[in-house]
């Protein structure tokens, strides 16, 4: 299982490793569908952003759990997924998912379900600099 909070220089992963690491899974053969997603900063009005959480190991932990959790409620075979923490600057990437399922309804739903509670489920700090200043948003927790 290949879910993680990375610091962003110290760890490098691209969709690809984790697609990788789905196809190694067991049920391979019954696999009908991997649907990925990469979020990334956007830039327009934001010149960088420092994203953090109070508890690295904790966070991990929780992040673990609601995968297990989207992998019952949606009967997926194996979600991947690396959220970073650290200074992010436009396009840099912030969050990759993918998710190995059956049928490409179910796994585009597991996909869906995971992106909204990572999201806003875990514990996050974001510190935007724009233009007009620093703006903090807290999420999760």
């Amino acid at each position: 299982m290949l879910v993680k909070i990375v610091e962003k220089d110290d760890e490098n992963y691209r969709i690809n490793d984790l697609v990788d690491e789905l196809k190694k899974n067991s049920k391979i053969d019954e696999t009908g569908a991997i649907f990925t997603f990469e979020g990334f900063l956007r830039g327009k009005e934001v010149k960088n952003m420092m994203l953090t959480t109070p508890n690295k190991v904790e966070t991990e932990k929780k992040l673990i759990k609601m995968v297990k959790d989207v992998e019952k409620d949606h009967n997926v075979y194996e979600i991947a997924t690396v959220h970073y923490i650290g200074k992010f600057y436009t396009g840099d990437t912030l969050f990759l998912l993918a998710v190995l399922g059956s049928h490409r309804e179910e796994t585009l739903k597991a996909m869906e379900d995971a992106i909204e509670k990572i999201k806003y489920g875990l514990e996050f700090k974001k510190e935007e600099v724009s233009d007009d200043g620093t703006k903090i948003i807290l999420a999760g927790g």
